[in-house]
């Protein structure tokens, strides 16, 4: 999948779901269950154990956008694209990162949190840049950073809510990355509640996109 097309699908989807598992079959059990709720962009962090063999397993999943979270590296990065990863995040932005991606037409998606981040990101060809952490920075951040450069494609990371959504999206949000929230109440044995979890997130984004 091109550069371009894996953009669409994660602006198309929106929602992005930042798992964190235990182990390689608790990771399986959460990330099933999450694209059965409804959300289809699935980041595998790096945090993870077993991340890349993940990434891998997921990776031919018709239903799933799959990309590799908390990348520190140049080379955790090209480890996650020969997985089959098709698209990279960072908590921060590394230069070497957004050249590697660059070259095999892989998004980049790093952290950022002030105005010389973002600006440098996109000097580097980043087409879209989480804002992290989104819970400090808040939903009026994007909007801030949109008025000196409204080119800039911006997603939050970290503290989105249910409660706060709508003000991602009406402050311009290109997707919005979701993270613990939908593992709560999960206990490894019980996985219906990640999809529980997935399925009140999707009408929540739904009710916002109609204005409700």
């Amino acid at each position: 999948m091109k550069k371009f097309d894996v953009l669409n699908e994660i602006r198309q989807n929106y929602l992005i779901a930042v798992v964190r598992g235990k182990g390689f079959e608790d990771t399986v059990k959460m990330v099933e269950n999450i694209i059965e709720g409804g959300i289809k962009n699935i980041e595998i962090t790096y945090t993870t154990p077993k991340a890349s063999e993940l990434i891998e397993h997921f990776a031919t999943n018709s239903e799933a956008c799959v990309g590799a979270g908390t990348v520190m590296s140049r080379e955790t990065a090209d480890e996650a694209i020969r997985r089959g990863a098709q698209y990279i995040v960072s908590p921060h932005f590394d230069k070497d990162v957004a050249a590697l991606c660059n070259l095999n037409q892989i998004p980049y998606l790093p952290g950022c949190a002030t105005a010389t981040e973002v600006a440098e990101a996109m000097k580097a060809g980043v087409d879209v840049i989480k804002i992290f952490p989104g819970g400090v920075l808040g939903a009026s951040f994007i909007k801030d950073i949109k008025g000196p450069m409204p080119h800039a494609n911006l997603m939050p990371s970290g503290g989105v809510n249910k409660e706060n959504m709508a003000d991602w999206m009406e402050n311009g949000a290109f997707a919005i990355g979701i993270g613990s929230a939908l593992a709560k109440g999960y206990d490894g044995s019980n996985p219906e509640v990640v999809k529980e979890n997935t399925e009140s997130f999707v009408a929540t984004y739904q009710k916002a996109l109609k204005g409700e």
